[in-house]
């Protein structure tokens, strides 16, 4: 894969990296490469020529800062979350005239990375910028893991190249060791070097580099299982690959899935020819999604999405407009493009009486920012189905007065649209709810309403405004604020925005029994996370049944004031649907809400368990009694390697992580678990453990697998260096990588595991 010098190598894995995705000779990569001046905006007053221009790796942005040191700064391509066109970033809105829409764009970045508000010279240098970028970035998810890793390693090769002279010191060899996270000794680095230098000229260039890539990224635990599957002639021929599925893999397929495999993966024409796999083509198919641990069926929607909604768990975010903590941080509807992009399926909308008439959303009681309610549903609606087609259900608090109470109904039905449901479907009085089949690109709205929904088939006739008791959340609310709590806990309904009220009526939840009698299917209600864990912990079975008719929306305490998040997994054990967390802190609970939902498309929709869904089922999360719902198996978990951690402390040089792997299972009480690997010194680039760990698990169409990398340390608590999480039911069995996210969730493009799993059935 690497030919001749650093020079050379890099230009090949570009002419790869943009042939593989039909960018070579793009002229909107060509204007990227060349550069260019683009304004950088950051106030009225603050608003500053820059000179952009995309490296030569196609990975990373360079532009020049006009400081009294003039500094070169750099930013990879991979940090960019999306792109937005025209004065759509708050930044811009506020701060250019509407004039030069077409020439404004925005760079948003994952994680808590300022925005890059920019001005092109005119629109059609704005259109390529922002083309150019976001066929790049499309580019780069496509790549298969083999090429990222490529791509990763080449590009620290040209950093460690301190001379730029394309060949590679002693010295410099050093460096790169350390800069791909692994510690050597200097005899070991000087045996490497002098094993590699075969022209003995103190520095390696041309096939001496390709050679030192080789002995570097070769794979020993794929050698052995390759010479383990291969029988004939030393190569693997379609037998033997496809006895490797059906034996080692588990999968059901056939010799023409075998052959398929050969002809997509097989870089060897000779072999192919042949109709046999070498060595090089099953590392390459072991590298992409058919030998990825998230079952490749699941990457799409493969559920039945025609059941009623409540049958569903739903992708849900708390306090959606917040950015950061819930007592001063700022609101954004950056936010909500940030859910919603997350394929969020539920965002939440604390709407208050604004200035010149206008409702605002914020964290009332607090010093949290404001912003207003019209702009935050224009992203909305902009947004909402850019990831996923189905359903966005807009929770409302609404503490407003009846005039922007009548505002927010316009705002929400003018812009909004067709999409919004203002009546029931159908010409009936409905008994159930629609599916998300039904309800594709359509939006709910989730708040209070002063009558029974039959009377919406009537037009809502004789309903005038009328008052209401405030939601439960909003009553949480103010018992964490002392001045509020004189407030009266009723507020006055417009009657604009009760009609529009639909499928999710909020009402205040007074015991199961009462629910069962008294409440419509389309009457729920909202449950702070300690009122939920207790009834989930006294009242499980009773609570999945009541969840089989209502919805459910679970919410965080009000005392989480740094918007730290709950478990939601015994949420789910009983059923719950909308279990809402905070999205802008990232945590535990946020990597197992984002596994949770990273199967059927990442749609923001899962379907429940049937026993979950069946109003025979005594099921019951605590109790291990015998029933369609209880599935025991054994899963095994050989942890055998990793490839390309990444460093977590890159200021320092010298700094290598000490990788330890921990499985983490979560589940019913009797499934959770957590075993973890001993510690490898200084290897973050290949370490390897090869140790097998095994779990019983009672409850799997239930449980979530959370695979954990640290960096061990002996005086404080270790670092995350990465993390992945999925549903058990997602499991490939076999041997199989495991792609590694950020903190954020974010991934991180060249570092994986490498594991061979199995789920049984016990003795």
């Amino acid at each position: 894969m690497l030919h001749g010098t650093l020079e050379c190598t890099l230009r090949v894995h570009t002419d790869l990296c943009m042939t593989s995705a039909g960018l070579e000779g793009d002229p909107d990569l060509q204007f990227l490469l060349l550069g260019g001046e683009l304004i950088k905006i950051r106030s009225r007053s603050w608003k500053k020529n820059r000179f952009f221009k995309l490296q030569e790796d196609c990975k990373t942005l360079w532009y020049e800062s006009h400081k009294i040191f003039k500094r070169k700064q750099t930013f990879s391509i991979d940090d960019i979350d999306y792109m937005r066109k025209g004065r759509q970033s708050e930044g811009l809105n506020k701060h250019t005239p509407s004039s030069v829409e077409g020439q404004c764009f925005t760079i948003i970045f994952k994680g808590r990375k300022k925005n890059l508000d920019l001005m092109a010279a005119n629109e059609d240098e704005a259109n390529k910028w922002v083309n150019g970028l976001e066929k790049i970035m499309s580019n780069m998810l496509n790549l298969s893991q083999q090429q990222k890793s490529e791509h990763w390693i080449i590009n620290c090769m040209r950093k460690a190249d301190k001379n730029d002279d394309n060949k590679m010191t002693l010295k410099e060899l050093k460096h790169f060791l350390r800069q791909v996270n692994i510690e050597v000794d200097d005899t070991y680095a000087a045996d490497i070097f002098k094993q590699c230098d075969k022209s003995n000229s103190g520095s390696l260039e041309g096939s001496e580099i390709k050679h030192f890539y080789d002995l570097l990224t070769y794979r020993e635990e794929i050698d052995v299982i390759y010479g383990q599957c291969a029988h004939t002639d030393g190569q693997m021929s379609a037998e033997d690959l496809l006895n490797f599925l059906l034996n080692e893999q588990r999968e059901q397929v056939s010799m023409v899935d075998a052959l398929k495999l050969i002809e997509k993966y097989e870089v060897d024409e000779t072999a192919k020819q042949k109709k046999c796999m070498s060595k090089d083509g099953f590392l390459m198919y072991m590298h992409q999604e058919e030998g990825s641990i998230l079952n490749p069926a699941h990457k799409q929607v493969y559920q039945d999405m025609h059941q009623p909604l409540n049958h569903y768990y739903i992708s849900s975010s708390h306090n959606t407009y917040l950015m950061a903590d819930q007592l001063k941080g700022p609101s954004s509807t950056e936010a909500y493009i940030k859910a919603l992009m997350k394929s969020c399926r539920c965002v939440e909308l604390d709407c208050w009486d604004g200035a010149n008439g206008e409702p605002v959303i914020y964290h009332g009681y607090t010093l949290t920012s404001k912003v207003l309610f019209r702009d935050v549903i224009k992203v909305i609606k902009d947004y909402a189905f850019k990831t996923s087609d189905y359903p966005v259900i807009l929770s409302l608090e609404n503490h407003c007065t009846v005039d922007q109470q009548k505002l927010m109904a316009h705002y929400l039905i003018s812009i909004l649209g067709d999409a919004l449901v203002s009546k029931p479907l159908g010409n009936n009085m409905p008994t159930n709810f629609p599916s998300p089949e039904d309800l594709k690109q359509k939006f709910l709205i989730k708040g209070k309403r002063l009558n029974k929904l039959d009377a919406a088939l009537n037009n809502n006739s004789f309903i005038e405004e009328d008052t209401v008791s405030e939601e439960d959340e909003a009553a949480d609310c103010k018992e964490n604020d002392q001045k509020a709590k004189t407030k009266k806990s009723k507020i006055k309904l417009a009657k604009e925005l009760s009609n529009i009220v639909i499928y999710c009526k909020s009402v205040h939840f007074s015991g199961f029994e009462h629910a069962k009698e008294m409440q419509a299917f389309y009457e729920m209600s909202s449950f702070k996370e300690s009122k939920a864990f207790h009834l989930a912990e006294t009242s499980a079975t009773a609570y999945i049944n009541h969840n089989m008719d209502k919805l459910s929306r679970i919410y965080p305490s009000g005392s989480r004031t740094d918007s730290s998040n709950y478990n939601p997994v015994p949420m789910w054990n009983a059923g719950c649907q909308i279990v809402a967390l905070n999205f802008q802190t990232p945590s535990k609970e946020m990597h197992i809400n984002q596994g949770r939902f990273l199967p059927n498309g990442a749609s923001g929709y899962i379907l429940k368990p049937e026993f979950q869904r069946s109003l025979s089922s005594q099921f019951d999360p605590s109790v291990l009694t015998k029933g369609p719902w209880l599935k025991k198996k054994t899963f095994n978990v050989m942890v055998i390697s990793a490839q390309q951690l990444p460093k977590l402390n890159k200021d320092k040089e010298n700094s290598i992580v000490d990788p330890l792997v921990r499985m983490e299972l979560y589940g019913v009480p009797a499934d959770n678990a957590s075993k973890e690997t001993h510690y490898i010194n200084n290897n973050g680039f290949n370490p390897m453990w090869n140790e097998t760990f095994v779990f019983d698990v009672h409850f799997p169409e239930l449980a979530m697998l959370r695979f954990v990398v640290e960096d061990y340390d002996t005086t404080s608590q270790n670092d995350l260096i990465g993390q992945y999480c999925l549903p058990l039911t997602s499991v490939q069995s076999g041997y199989r990588h495991i792609p590694l996210l950020t903190k954020r969730g974010d991934l991180i493009s060249s570092a994986g595991l490498f594991v061979h799993l199995m789920l049984i059935d016990p003795e």
